[in-house]
């Protein structure tokens, strides 16, 4: 009987998947648009009382996206309140939506990726999984790994698209 062989696990192919870049803290949104009132005037003084009577523990050591879901002008020192508490309570803030602001930490992670592992190997960067990975991100891995890898591609170990090889 012919023993089945792996060929996959034995081609020395290294699977990078953009996911695992991904820190464990992901960003909780923290809307301004709630403290307006008639969707686009935020009133000082109602404001910072607001704050005050705010239960700020849910953002103990969590990423705080600050956003405004409507095209209100909001002063800097609104923001810079809100960030007041957060960081009181043990959080930190980011400006931007939870997407974007999660965009920027896995931006952050793979501009920092350290390349040693993959000098002069095969890499293929993962395409499918459960989580959306943005074409920013594979830009920047690509842009990481192309001066140091022999070849990179996209996709799965069963079914890859050749990015680039080295000659």
């Amino acid at each position: 009987m012919e023993v089945i062989r792996n060929k996959v696990a034995e081609s020395g192919i290294i699977t990078l998947d953009p996911a695992k870049l991904l820190p464990e803290i992901s960003p909780v949104g923290f809307d301004l648009q709630e403290y307006l009132q008639h969707g686009f005037v935020l009133r000082e003084k109602e404001f910072r009382q607001a704050l005050q009577k705010k239960d700020w523990s849910a953002y103990n050591g969590r990423l705080v996206a600050l956003y405004c879901s409507t095209d209100a002008i909001i002063a800097s020192w609104a923001w810079m309140l809100v960030t007041r508490y957060v960081a009181e309570a043990g959080g930190s803030c980011v400006f931007g939506l939870p997407a974007s602001v999660a965009e920027q930490n896995m931006l952050r992670a793979a501009e920092s990726l350290d390349v040693k592992a993959y000098e002069g190997e095969r890499v293929i960067l993962k395409g499918c999984g459960d989580k959306s990975i943005s074409p920013a991100v594979y830009t920047a891995l690509t842009q990481k790994l192309v001066p140091v890898v022999k070849s990179l591609m996209y996709g799965e170990p069963c079914s890859t698209v050749p990015v680039f090889k080295k000659t």
